[in-house]
């Protein structure tokens, strides 16, 4: 299933690796050593300033929705999907 992250951009629930909030983001050296070396697989989604990281296996995405919003709707699919597959 997918789950929008932000703009017009839907993301595959199986291909995302992590969601990191943008508190987490700020204030961890290896994750802000990690976007630098990622810069070129980076979308900024966010008109403003951005609420969450979401890390994908090939692009990472600065969001404008919150961590928590992301991660009740990859539950919300995954949980549909594990139903619909039984």
């Amino acid at each position: 299933m997918y789950i929008h992250v932000g703009e017009d951009v839907m993301v595959r629930t199986d291909e995302i690796v992590a969601i990191i909030d943008k508190d987490t983001v700020q204030f961890s050296d290896e994750i802000q050593l990690f976007l630098k070396k990622k810069e070129k697989q980076t979308s900024n989604l966010a008109k403003g300033t951005y609420k969450s990281l979401v890390v994908t296996v090939d692009q990472l995405y600065l969001s404008p929705l919150a961590s928590t919003t992301l991660k009740k709707r990859s539950r919300k699919w995954n949980t549909h999907d594990n139903l619909l597959n039984r």
